[in-house]
C-alpha cells in the first residue's frame, strides 16, 4: 500500500515538472517572437470614470386624461456613463522659467481744465461829469446878470463865456472866465450872476456827482 502511494506522488511530481517546463518554453517562445511586449515598452493607461450630470427634471403639465402608459413613454431616457481614456499628464520641470505676463500700462488722467479768468470790470470813471449842454438848461433857478452902469454909459458890449463847476447838491462851487468880453466890468457882472444859480446835480449810476459846464453871456445895449 505504501509503495502504491509513493508511485502516485512521484507521478504527480513528474507531471507538474513537465507542465511547468512546457509553460516556460511557450513563454520564452512568445518573448522571442515579440508577441508579448517586454515590460520596458509597456504604456501605462489611466481610465477615468466620469459620471454625467443628472438630467434636470422638466416640469410638465400632465392632463388628467393622460394614461400611465403614455407618461411612461415620455420619460427621457438616462444616458449611460461615458468612459474616456486620458493620457498621462505631462510633468513640468520646476527648473523651467515661467514668463510673467506684461503689466498693463498705467492710465494717466488728463490735467484738469482751469476755467478762464473772469474779465475784470472796467474801472469806474472818476472826477466830475462834463455836461453836453449849457449850464442854464440844468438850472431852474437862475437870475440874469446886471448890466454895470459905468459900462452902459461907456457903451461897453461883448460876449463872455464862463466855465462853471457844480457840486453834488447842484450849487456852483467854482466859476472862471474862459472867453472875455473885453470889459472887466462885464466879465465880473457875469461871474456874480452865475454864482447865485441853483441847478440839478448830474447823475452817475444813480448817484449825484460833480459836473462841469459852460455858460455864455451876451451884453448888448438896445435903443442906442
Amino acid at each position: 500500500m505504501n509503495g502504491i502511494l509513493g508511485r502516485m506522488d512521484w507521478n504527480r511530481a513528474a507531471g507538474l515538472v513537465v507542465v511547468l517546463a512546457l509553460h516556460g518554453g511557450v513563454l520564452y517562445g512568445l518573448l522571442s517572437a515579440r508577441v508579448i511586449p517586454p515590460p520596458a515598452e509597456a504604456v501605462t493607461l489611466f481610465v477615468n470614470f466620469i459620471n454625467p450630470p443628472p438630467p434636470q427634471p422638466v416640469p410638465r403639465v400632465i392632463p388628467q386624461s393622460a394614461s400611465p402608459k403614455r407618461l411612461k413613454q415620455e420619460t427621457p431616457p438616462v444616458k449611460p456613463p461615458h468612459y474616456h481614456l486620458a493620457a498621462e499628464a505631462p510633468v513640468v520641470s520646476p527648473t523651467e522659467a515661467v514668463e510673467p505676463l506684461p503689466s498693463p500700462a498705467p492710465v494717466i488722467a488728463p490735467p484738469p481744465v482751469e476755467p478762464p479768468a473772469p474779465t475784470p470790470a472796467p474801472p469806474k470813471p472818476v472826477g466830475p461829469v462834463t455836461l453836453s449842454s449849457e449850464l442854464a438848461v440844468a438850472c431852474p433857478e437862475r437870475t440874469p446878470p446886471v448890466y454895470p452902469p459905468l459900462a452902459r454909459r461907456l457903451g461897453e458890449t461883448g460876449k463872455v463865456v464862463l466855465g462853471v463847476e457844480l457840486d453834488e447838491t447842484g450849487r456852483v462851487s467854482a466859476a472862471q472866465v474862459l472867453t472875455s468880453s473885453g470889459s472887466n466890468r462885464l466879465d465880473a457882472a457875469a461871474l456874480a450872476a452865475v454864482r447865485t444859480w441853483r441847478c440839478q446835480p448830474a447823475q452817475r449810476d444813480g448817484h449825484a456827482v460833480r459836473s462841469l459846464a459852460t455858460q455864455p453871456f451876451n451884453f448888448t445895449l438896445e435903443g442906442r
